[in-house]
């Protein structure tokens, strides 16, 4: 397996220097510069390619090139859209980038309500609280119909939560969920949430998969036919947030998404710790059925609560067996060797980390600090050895 490490670029506070101490040999980036639906340029790539190969690593994945929103509405000039991904696609394949990771989240990526909750032991991490997501919902963006959402012992303690709260209190939460979103771009308010979500009020679930489907249909023979490899993250957390529907949250929404277009194209990155927080879903066995689809991986693990709140635990602490899941994988890289694969490596990075130590000191992005994701990475590449051994 490919060791590789998540960079934000110029909008990072670590150094490729620092990331190389790690041990890491590849990293997943992209240009969280360029706004979505816009060509990203052959030059500004081919910067970015060379400025990591001087540090003396590669671009190994590029996570990722967002879609625009229009796509996932099916609204807008889809024809412009498109063919502009279809150009991005073509300069990152030029410049050797072949490996592209992507979401199809409606306007939010990854959501927590907490981003510093204490570890056990010292240390912070991130948590979803379903009682404080409650609290956001019901009574400071007041969405129509978000009770029904949630049990009633979770609506009971998001209204003591929300009399109890400060002004601070709830700029925070507001921060907090809003902090998932990746690039440089300002964030919603309470106000301009609403606006957005009404941009998605008449659409459902089956509206939402047919325009995913629509864009599997125009981009897939374009990836093809560049030997790329795109891959789907799963929804973070795999469940429906402000009345949006997620749609790649479960067994049956992944084989839905794979079956759609059948190509070689068409994959799913593996995120452990998006899929582990369904309690329904196991990650070991989604694994397994789709690890010949599996191109890239996020390793790590989360700890879950009843209510449906949960929260990242070390990355081989968690519910989610990650060495079994690493066996799983290494097994598919075995099969992908034997049958004559060129790419038969697999990259994975560990996904977000406890800030530990001097951590809080660095004012990196939210999950992404380096001592915690060091220590994750140490102990995923120990148990890989561990499993290599017995082989």
């Amino acid at each position: 397996m490919i060791e590789t490490w998540r960079w934000y670029g110029g909008l990072d506070k670590l150094s490729l220097s620092e990331i190389r101490q790690t041990g890491a040999e590849g990293i997943v980036t992209a240009l969280h510069e360029i706004p979505y639906g816009e060509v990203w340029p052959v030059e500004t790539i081919s910067a970015r390619r060379q400025e990591v190969e001087a540090a003396g690593l590669r671009w190994d994945v590029c996570e990722s090139l967002p879609l625009h929103e229009d796509i996932k509405r099916g609204s807008g000039n889809l024809t412009k859209i498109f063919a502009n991904y279809r150009q991005s696609l073509a300069n990152l394949a030029s410049e050797g980038i072949n490996i592209i990771c992507y979401n199809f989240m409606p306007l939010l990526d990854w959501t927590r309500t907490d981003l510093l909750a204490p570890v056990v032991g010292g240390g912070t991490c991130l948590r979803f609280s379903a009682v404080k997501m409650a609290a956001f919902e019901l009574h400071m963006l007041k969405r129509e119909g978000a009770e029904a959402d949630y049990p009633e012992e979770v609506l009971s303690l998001a209204a003591d939560w929300f009399n109890a709260s400060t002004e601070a209190d709830q700029t925070l939460l507001l921060n907090s969920i809003m902090a998932g979103m990746p690039g440089a771009y300002d964030r919603y308010d309470i106000a301009g949430l609403r606006s957005a979500l009404d941009t998605y009020k008449d659409l459902d679930a089956a509206d939402i998969q047919q325009n995913y489907k629509r864009f599997l249909d125009e981009i897939i023979p374009t990836a093809e036919s560049l030997g790329m490899r795109l891959c789907v993250h799963p929804d973070d957390p795999p469940r429906d947030i402000l009345g949006l529907p997620r749609i790649v949250s479960d067994t049956a929404d992944i084989k839905f998404i794979l079956e759609s277009y059948d190509s070689p194209a068409n994959g799913l990155t593996l995120c452990t710790g998006s899929l582990g927080a369904n309690p329904d879903n196991d990650p070991v066995a989604i694994a397994k059925q789709f690890s010949d689809k599996v191109h890239f991986a996020h390793l790590r693990a989360v700890r879950k609560d009843p209510d449906g709140s949960f929260e990242e635990a070390a990355h081989l602490e968690g519910d989610t067996d990650l060495v079994a899941v690493l066996d799983v994988l290494l097994q598919e890289e075995a099969h992908r060797r034997a049958t004559g694969r060129a790419d038969h490596l697999i990259p994975f990075r560990p996904d977000h980390g406890h800030e530990l130590l001097s951590d809080s000191e660095r004012g990196t992005f939210p999950g992404y600090p380096l001592i915690g994701r060091m220590r994750g990475l140490a102990e995923l590449r120990g148990a890989i050895r561990g499993l290599e051994h017995q082989r």
